[in-house]
Parts: C-alpha cells; structure tokens; sequence
C-alpha cells in the first residue's frame, strides 16, 4: 500500500521521546508531522499548520489537553484522537464531551494509533458536505441513498428517525443539546417540542439494538443532551 500523501498530523505531547518515537512512526508511513510539547502552543501550532488530523495528550505544560481539545473544536471539525494515561471512563467521556473523536490509552502501540487514525480519515466527514456517508464499524449511514445498516442489515428508519440519527452520527463525540437539536432540524417537520427529541432518540435506540435501559449507543449526558459514541459500534 502507498502511504504518501497520508495527511498532516499535528501531535501535540509533553513527552518529547515519545512524541519523536511517535513522529518518526507515523512519517514512515506517509503523514506530514508537526510536533508542539505545551498546551499553550498548540492552537496557534494548528492555525498556522492546518493539519488534517491531531494527537493529544491530556496532561501538558501551559494548558491541559480538554481546554486545548475545546479551542480546537470551537474553529474546525478536525478529527482529534485525545491521548491518555488513565483508563477511567469518566476522563473518556470528558474527552467526547470537549470535541475529541477518539482516544488511546498509553502505553502507546504505533501501529494501533495509525490504525485509529486512518479509521478517522475514513469515516470523517468535513463540516457542510452534503452528502457522502458516515461508517462507524458496524454500522454505515449513507446520506446520498439514505440507507441505514447495521451488522449489513438494512435499518427502516422514518425521515426524521433518518435525519436526527445522521445529526448526530457527524457530530459523533460531542454532545448536543435538545435545543441544539431542535434549531439544526427546524423545516424538517419536527414539532419543535423537548419531549419529541427524547421520543425520537429512544426509537432510534430501539431500531439500532441500544439497550435503553443503560445505552452505550446514543448516551444521555444528564443535565446537557445526547452524545453519539463512536466505538460503540466495533463489534
């Protein structure tokens, strides 16, 4: 396989010998690699370098990998796999909630973050394309056929089942509100009530095997709406 050409990453780790061990990895195989050691540099680092992806470390001098993540996400969709040391769930779900796409637990395997990497360049989707289609494991949504399938199986999902679910799936990681919900589907025949929002995400749950006792799918974040989990569907 011919990796030039693989994208720019911009890697942004406090650890300087594991960040060139990573950088000299990932430029083996075709990425363009900036490296910045603090929090502080690293959005002025993204600015200037317009990478097409990030790797970020959680814990960094200047300014903390969550409030760095947020800077980010507030100026484009690019895809960031967030890098940490800890294992709790709750310091993944942070991570999803402040804009990361995914994340990888060090000790760091090369290969398996070049593996992530290319996951996200596949499924990602830029902010105002149209069409095109969004894959996350084992399921596909393809808006141009608007065709739904999990495990190969073909999903019926009603219009607004459709639209809320493809909502969702290309703001994957992040949480939305219901208002957020309700100003993006305006003109949709959406009836623009709270309650309609819930309604709609417990259908899709039940069509997509979410078990809506305790959903791992499409999670509620109490106090603050609906987050779609990416890795949920790698079966």
């Amino acid at each position: 396989m011919d990796d030039s050409g693989a994208g720019k990453v911009l890697l942004v780790e406090d650890d300087e010998k594991l960040s060139g061990l990573i950088a000299n990895f990932l430029s083996q195989h075709g990425f363009d690699v900036r490296e910045v050691h603090r929090g502080d540099l690293a959005l002025a680092a993204f600015l200037a370098f317009k990478p097409t992806l990030i790797v970020l470390d959680l814990m960094l001098p200047g300014k903390n990998g969550l409030h760095v993540c947020r800077e980010i996400r507030a100026q484009s969709d690019t895809p960031i796999v967030i890098l940490t040391a800890k294992e709790d769930d709750l310091d993944h779900i942070l991570g999803l909630e402040s804009g990361a796409d995914d994340y990888v637990i060090k000790p760091i395997k090369p290969p398996v973050l070049l593996a992530r990497l290319r996951a996200l360049q596949r499924r990602h989707v830029p902010q105002g394309t149209a069409g095109g289609a969004l894959v996350f494991g084992c399921l596909s949504i393809d808006r141009t056929c608007r065709e739904v399938r999990l495990e190969g199986e073909l999903v019926e999902l009603t219009t607004m089942e459709f639209e809320l679910l493809w909502l969702l799936a290309s703001s994957a990681g992040l949480t939305l509100s219901r208002d957020d919900i309700l100003n993006k589907m305006r003109g949709i025949d959406f009836d623009g009530l709270n309650r309609s929002v819930d309604v709609y995400i417990s259908k899709l749950r039940g069509k997509l095997n979410d078990n809506p006792r305790e959903p791992v799918c499409i999670k509620t974040i109490w106090g603050k709406g609906y987050l779609f989990n990416p890795f949920a569907w790698e079966r």
